[in-house]
C-alpha cells in the first residue's frame, strides 16, 4: 500500500495531479482544498495517500493533511458514498466545518454541499458523529464565525470546567455543541453554559 508519495509535481488540476517521483509518473486523484493549496507545476510536493483497489480499477487519493484523509476514509465508509462523492464533498467544504457541521448535526449547511441532498447529510451525521473528535476550540471558533457573540474562552473553560468533574472530552465537546446548536444565537456566560450542558450528560 502507498502511504505517502513525494516528488515533482508534472501536471496540475483541480481534481487531478501527476507527480513525477525518480521517473515514475504517479496520478493522483485530489480535493479542490488539496490543489488550491498545492505549488506551481515543477516545484516539489508531498501528500499522504489512500490507496483504493478494486477488482476493476487501482486509483490514489492525495491530500494535503491529515484531516483530509481521515474525513475521506470515514466517508467512503458510508453506504452510497464513493471516492467520487467524497472527494466532491471535501471539495465543497472545509474540513473542519464539515467536521463541526456533523457534530452540531447541521443538517442544512451539509445538505448545501453539492451532490449532498437531505438524505446524504442525515446519513453522514448519523455515521459520522461517533468517529469525529473535534477539538472544543475548533467548535467554538466554527459557531462563532458563523452565528454566535460569546466569548471563545467561555466554551473552552466549560469543557475544561466538566472534564474536571469526571466527564470525558469526547463527551463533554458533544454535549456543549448540542448546547449551543439548541440557541445558537444566545449569548452563553460559563455557569449558564455548564449547567445546560450538565442536563444531557446526566
Amino acid at each position: 500500500m502507498i502511504a505517502i508519495i513525494s516528488g515533482k509535481l508534472l501536471k496540475k488540476s483541480p481534481d487531478y495531479i501527476i507527480i513525477d517521483v525518480n521517473g515514475v509518473g504517479y496520478g493522483i486523484h485530489i480535493p479542490l482544498s488539496t490543489y488550491c493549496a498545492l505549488p506551481g507545476s515543477g516545484e516539489a510536493a508531498t501528500l499522504q495517500i489512500h490507496t483504493h483497489i478494486r477488482e476493476d480499477a487501482f486509483k490514489l487519493f492525495g491530500f494535503l493533511t491529515t484531516q483530509e484523509q481521515f474525513l475521506f476514509e470515514k466517508l467512503i465508509s458510508i453506504s452510497k458514498i464513493g471516492p467520487k462523492l467524497a472527494l466532491g464533498i471535501l471539495s465543497g467544504i472545509p474540513a473542519g466545518e464539515l467536521e463541526a457541521a456533523v457534530v452540531q448535526s447541521d443538517i442544512r449547511r451539509l445538505s448545501s454541499i453539492p451532490g449532498v441532498g437531505k438524505k446524504t447529510a442525515e446519513r453522514l451525521v448519523i455515521e459520522l458523529k461517533d468517529k469525529i473528535k473535534l477539538p472544543i476550540s475548533t467548535i467554538s471558533q466554527t459557531i462563532l464565525e458563523n452565528k454566535g457573540s460569546s466569548d471563545p474562552g467561555v466554551f473552552n473553560d466549560a469543557l475544561s470546567a466538566l472534564v474536571n468533574l469526571g466527564f470525558s472530552g469526547d463527551r463533554a465537546e458533544k454535549a456543549i455543541a448540542k448546547v449551543y446548536h439548541g440557541k445558537p444565537n444566545e449569548e452563553w456566560d460559563i455557569e449558564q453554559l455548564i449547567k445546560e450542558s450538565l442536563k444531557v450528560l446526566v
